[in-house]
């Protein structure tokens, strides 16, 4: 390999940001290029701003970092409105922020799928890179392309860019994946295939040129199947046991991020089993930090960065079985420190939470409902009442908060308008709080976004509802939010389509990716930079549809395009919450009480309980022994 660097003086005058591009910020890690042997970098496939605040990737960074001959660098998407135009007028591929060398100079690079919207940014990145968007056209003399995060869970769509797929949590197997790289250079190195051979072994990577996949005539997924005997088959998500070490000493960006504070992460996972959310599904089990380990850790971070905010990280931070101790604990060792809640329940437990986060200054409180109705919450499991809501505004309210803002989905399944009527109703009963205690002060905002179905969640056979059912609901609330004195706001039904076609494709999907971004697709997470036009005609090309991807409602017992890979959550256990959905029954949280038995005490490693079940007695378990029937045979409220 070369020791050329890249030279990016001349471009930072053209950019509106340069402290994107160039490195050195404080407890940034930069080792000797030349003397260490393995050289490895972390991508995000957005913008520097969205994606240095990324807890995942800073994490592995530092636990690489750590290891005395591995090196690791990051690099991140070039703004597509001023610094990718100007690499491409001269000629500069893109580059790593610590030592400034092209992506293609590394042994390994490390991309982090977190969101489906992004996944046009990788080819960019790899393109600009030098590297082959094509798994398929690498060479030896090219680095190994892996990727992590949740978007792993359903692999399928980007199996035509990506080499190895690492599946769940990523603290051990990164660096079981650093091992094989330092024995695989001990032995003089070899051919790419036998390399990705030997990380197939490694349990819970994917590697998807050693599995094939067969369709059906109507087009449905046949069949997934190993080409080779002795890989996994299938593929089980990789669990740590425990919380790993904190990371106490993060690097701080010289420019504002989206999450500019210290980060602490004192909760992994989510059992409170909301049926639309896979990140509750796919995250399982809850392991928590003691109030003494975070404590500590908050000491160890204010003293390495010098931020006055500490963001408390989880899926449900709230739900932390000492949360309130943790948050007075914190204000009183540290006097005048912000703390941050960024996931909170929908009661009056919260609301005292935030009221110690608050310490005196309250403006804005976020509530999640997610739906408008009773009925519509048994329906998705969202453990509140109405009660829980409207007791969380009058304590608010009553305690000097002056703004509530509440997020709600629309589109979700069995939804009729009277669901969405109901989100127009509570905002209004929240503002006549609001009213009661601090007058037209009050500020009440109502935000929805439009269900989107997921791989491994109860709604994974779900059709999404198309834009022309969604906007009578966007009229519904924009009207009945301006009559009630409501702010309203929404998502675009074009954009969440094609969240929907890449969360539930299979293999053809890359295809579809691949034409996209040749016609021009990236930035799709942004509003000004996404083009449905280029996803359709990519589509048409490929004689595909959105309609078969998005709005189709499957067969329970269709094989699906993640079929191969076991995320720890049962299939029959996603079929029985299938049922409780259209019997409107809640499934408790089984981190406060009984196991639920959804298949994470089979997974290896998982310390939970021994119990084993099969499918009937799954059903039998919870009350309702049915018969199993086709989705499209169920009868549902119908939708309006």
């Amino acid at each position: 390999m070369g020791t050329v660097t890249v030279n990016i003086d001349a471009l930072l005058p053209r950019v509106s940001k340069p402290a994107r591009y160039t490195g050195g910020e404080w407890n940034s890690v930069v080792k000797d290029w030349a003397t260490t042997p393995i050289r490895m970098a972390l991508l995000y496939p957005d913008v520097y701003d969205i994606g240095q605040s990324n807890l995942g990737i800073n994490i592995l960074y530092d636990l690489l970092n750590k290891e005395p001959d591995v090196l690791c660098e990051r690099a991140y998407a070039p703004w597509p409105g001023d610094m990718e135009p100007a690499m491409r007028e001269s000629g500069v591929p893109l580059w790593s922020l610590e030592t400034r060398h092209a992506l293609n100079e590394f042994d390994l690079i490390g991309f982090s799928l977190s969101y489906e919207m992004d996944y046009s940014n990788v080819l960019t990145m790899l393109e600009l890179g030098r590297i082959p968007v094509l798994a398929s056209e690498r060479t030896d003399a090219d680095p190994i392309v892996i990727a992590g995060g949740s978007g792993t869970l359903n692999p399928e769509p980007m199996h035509l860019f990506i080499d190895a797929f690492v599946l769940g949590e990523g603290e051990e197997v990164i660096l079981e994946i650093a091992d094989i790289l330092r024995r695989w250079q001990r032995v003089g190195s070899g051919a790419r295939r036998a390399l990705l051979r030997r990380l197939a072994d490694v349990p819970g990577v994917y590697v998807p040129i050693f599995y094939e996949c067969e369709y059906n005539d109507d087009g449905t997924v046949a069949r997934v199947f190993p080409l080779e005997d002795g890989v996994q088959f299938p593929i089980k998500r990789r669990v740590v046991s425990a919380l790993p070490e904190p990371l106490t000493k993060p690097i701080v960006p010289f420019l504002q991020t989206v999450h500019d504070r210290a980060a602490i992460e004192i909760q992994r996972g989510c059992t409170q089993g909301c049926r639309f959310c896979q990140a509750g599904m796919i995250y399982r089990p809850t392991r928590e930090r003691s109030k003494e380990q975070v404590v500590a850790i908050a000491r160890e971070l204010l003293a390495n960065t010098g931020y006055d905010e500490i963001s408390l990280m989880s899926l449900s931070t709230t739900d932390h079985r000492e949360i309130y101790e943790i948050v007075t604990a914190l204000n009183r060792e540290f006097p005048g420190l912000k703390v941050s809640i960024p996931s909170t329940r929908v009661d009056t437990f919260s609301v005292k939470v935030a009221e110690a986060v608050a310490a005196g200054k309250k403006h804005n409180l976020t509530l999640a409902p997610e739906a408008g109705s009773q009925r519509m919450r048994d329906v998705i499991n969202k453990l509140v009442t109405e009660a829980d809501i409207l007791g969380a505004a009058e304590q608010a309210f009553s305690h000097g908060w002056t703004s509530i803002k509440m997020y709600f989905m629309v589109g979700l399944p069995t939804e009729t308008l009277e669901d969405v009527q109901g989100i127009v109703e509570i905002g209004r009963k929240v503002k006549k709080i609001g009213r009661r205690y601090i007058g037209n002060r009050a500020r009440v905002r109502v935000s929805t976004s439009n269900f989107i179905p997921k791989a491994h969640t109860p709604f994974q056979w779900v059709g999404q509802m198309p834009p022309a059912e969604l906007e009578p609901r966007h009229r519904l609330l924009a009207d009945g939010c301006r009559r009630a004195g409501v702010e309203f706001t929404w998502n675009d039904p074009q954009e969440s389509t094609l969240e929907a076609i890449l969360s539930r494709g299979d293999r053809r999907m890359a295809h579809v990716v691949y034409r996209a971004w040749q016609l021009g697709a990236q930035f799709d997470a942004w509003g000004e930079h996404h083009r449905w036009s280029y996803w359709q005609q990519a589509l048409d090309e490929q004689n595909l549809s959105a309609a078969f991807y998005a709005y189709r409602e499957r067969d329970l017992w269709e094989t699906m395009p993640w079929a191969h890979i076991d995320g720890g959550v049962t299939a029959a256990y996603l079929r029985k919450e299938w049922h409780r959905t259209l019997n409107e029954i809640k499934t408790l949280d089984c981190h406060h009480g009984n196991c639920n038995v959804c298949g994470m005490q089979n997974l290896g490693g998982v310390e939970q309980c021994d119990l084993q079940v099969s499918e009937q007695a799954l059903f039998k378990r919870s009350g309702e022994l049915m018969n199993v029937i086709p989705l499209g045979e169920i009868k549902a409220p119908v939708r309006v």
